[in-house]
């Protein structure tokens, strides 16, 4: 009887390994499909010129790198807004608020707007930073609504992060003396490092991606912007992705679509591999 009950065991152990590594195989398989299909189809048209210059109809070109810097404009503007805000919207929550039920309301709240659809934020986006607070269809605007878009992914990722470090680390260091800000600072929060760069990858990927929201908030323009004017009202720029879905959608150019799909998938590599290597220095560093 044990034994039959044994052999049972061990086919049902192979089954379900052998469908574990079917399912990974499977979604490896189509990631890897999707990214090959993209870089075939988009790297072909990607050239100098094409990367280098704004679009102009007098001329007949294409060119991106309006929208390659209002990507990098907005990246750096929500990012620098929004990782403060989060972190320490989280690190309050996790080490210092008391009413564990508004704790866990306001957990609700973050998790709700994580989940609500983006268009939804660009018209919420539109109605106030365009239109009450006068900033006009702007990289300013679309900032300030992807920052209220990722805010909730930073605050949760970093607030499960922060849930992992031992009571222990805490104690140790109070009890050696160390004011509580001091802890969280040198202890708590080098602990944390690697939750906090899963959120910005994940904000960054959300930002990159994005064009629903920003089609109402940041415009659809294509003239080459000076840091200065990034951040001043009024001066509309179109990123990589509401290029894309014009080039798509609105002028049926599939080849520039694809050209622009790769660049981005080659801009989300970089930035995670930043990130991840800065983070990296940043713990040896605090080590």
């Amino acid at each position: 009887m044990t034994e039959t009950i044994s052999k049972t065991r061990k086919i049902k152990d192979r089954i379900l390994n052998l469908l574990m590594f079917l399912s990974a195989g499977l979604i490896c398989g189509l990631l890897l499909g999707l990214i090959g299909y993209i870089l075939y189809r988009g790297v072909p048209h990607i050239s100098w010129l094409f990367v280098s210059t704004k679009p102009s109809l007098l001329r007949g070109t294409v060119g991106i790198l309006p929208n390659i810097l209002n990507t990098v404009y907005i990246i750096i503007i929500t990012l620098v807004l929004v990782l403060p805000l989060g972190v320490g919207a989280a690190i309050y929550l996790n080490e210092y608020a008391k009413n564990k039920k508004v704790v866990r309301i306001i957990e609700l709240a973050t998790e709700t707007l994580a989940g609500i659809p983006s268009i939804i934020y660009g018209l919420v986006g539109m109605l106030v930073f365009v239109q009450f607070f006068s900033l006009g269809t702007s990289l300013m605007a679309g900032s300030f609504t992807l920052v209220i878009m990722t805010l909730p992914t930073i605050i949760r990722t970093t607030q499960e992060s922060l849930k992992t470090v031992p009571k222990s680390y805490r104690e140790g260091a109070l009890g050696l003396g160390a004011g509580k800000w001091y802890m969280i600072r040198t202890v708590v929060i080098p602990c944390v490092i690697d939750g906090i760069v899963t959120g910005c990858i994940l904000s960054v990927g959300r930002v990159v991606g994005e064009s629903a929201a920003l089609l109402f908030t940041a415009g659809m323009a294509n003239e080459l912007l000076s840091v200065p004017d990034a951040v001043q009202a009024g001066n509309a720029g179109s990123t990589l992705t509401v290029a894309l879905y014009m080039y798509a959608k609105e002028r049926g150019q599939f080849e520039v679509a694809f050209a622009i799909a790769a660049i981005l998938l080659a801009l989300t590599f970089l930035i995670n591999i930043s990130a991840k290597t800065a983070a990296a220095k940043l713990k040896r560093k605090r080590g």
